[in-house]
């Protein structure tokens, strides 16, 4: 069923409201089925006095209810007991006439209950239909506020590590907080736009651009240029987003820090492709100074390379380093 016939069902019976107009127009339907009666009198065998007010009765039942309906079914039987059973144009009651009438009168009554049990059935169900709408927006209200709350949470906390800093002389110890800081406030900024209250799978095209975007920005490095090459088949289940948000935050912001030190422009390329053993490679790849002579990933004493390997192992996958005309800084994943 459309959501247009949906909507028109769940307005009937119309005109609740103005019940006189439910009744006039019982009538009127009572009057236009007399005149259809009364026209096919030439091409109808004899009998069939109710073939034009069965319909017209469950017709203003349907529009106007069981009380228009009621009034339809007294009528029409009227009609017809008046105009089209013998004798005609006349009121005379026989055994075989009652028994008619009785019958019309048994039928009526079950198209009426019938259109109003049904009615009432609908009615209950668009009820419901509104109230888990309710409780929907209601939850996707609660889901968003949590988001923020917990967003909002990871921003103080980063900002209590910065303050926290300051007070802090010793030259490692302030690096390792200002890096906790810095991932942190990472979290919060990208924490809104990874989660869907429906858990939805994650747009990880538009996520990365956004993601690089804002690290871009944030280094005050305006020549560097970024670019999201992604398949349109390649998504991301929301729980892996954090995880891996913080693996490739950490690819991009090593290459602006160490690959264009020094330097204000440069290009960074995030490729993102679907590996043939249905694993989804993330490769950050950039034109920067490449890796220093003897890099060992395995051996480096960087706390975020660590974490990055850290977290691929994390989410069932990889994470590696090269440089050859390029770095690349490689993420496997299922």
């Amino acid at each position: 069923m459309t959501g247009q016939a949906a909507s028109l069902l769940e307005r009937l019976p119309l005109a609740r409201d103005r019940p006189g107009l439910g009744y006039a127009g019982a009538v009127l339907i009572c009057g236009l089925a007399l005149l259809a009666r009364l026209l096919a009198t030439p091409v109808l065998p004899d009998g069939y006095p109710y073939v034009s007010f069965f319909p017209a009765v469950i017709l203003s039942t349907f529009l106007f209810g069981i009380g228009p309906g009621l009034v339809a079914g007294v009528l029409c039987g009227l009609l017809a007991w008046y105009c089209f059973i013998p004798p005609f144009f006349a009121v005379k009651m026989s055994g075989a006439i009652m028994l008619a009438l009785l019958f019309y009168a048994v039928v009526v009554a079950i198209d009426i209950l019938l259109v109003h049990w049904l009615q009432n059935s609908n009615l209950r169900l668009a009820r419901e239909r509104e109230r888990n709408r309710r409780l929907v927006e209601r939850g996707e209200l609660m889901f968003r506020e949590l988001q923020h709350r917990v967003s909002n949470n990871l921003q103080v906390a980063s900002g209590l590590l910065a303050l926290q800093m300051r007070a802090i002389s010793d030259g490692a110890a302030r690096e390792a907080l200002d890096e906790a800081a810095r991932r942190l406030a990472l979290i919060g900024r990208i924490h809104r736009q990874l989660y869907s209250p429906h858990g939805e799978r994650l747009e990880l095209a538009a996520f990365l651009e956004q993601l690089g975007a804002d690290l871009v920005d944030a280094s005050g490095k305006a020549g560097i240029s970024f670019l999201v090459e992604a398949s349109e088949d390649v998504d991301l289940a929301a729980e892996a987003a954090v995880p891996m948000a913080l693996i490739i935050a950490e690819a991009i912001t090593n290459a602006i820090e160490h690959g264009f030190r020094g330097r204000d422009s440069g290009s960074i390329r995030v490729r993102v492709s679907r590996a043939a053993d249905t694993m989804v490679d993330l490769a950050v790849i950039d034109d920067g100074a490449g890796l220093p002579p003897g890099f060992d990933l395995d051996k480096t004493d960087s706390l975020g390379l660590k974490l990055a390997q850290m977290l691929a192992r994390q989410l069932g996958g990889s994470f590696a380093l090269s440089s050859g005309g390029s770095t690349v800084a490689l993420l496997r994943i299922p």
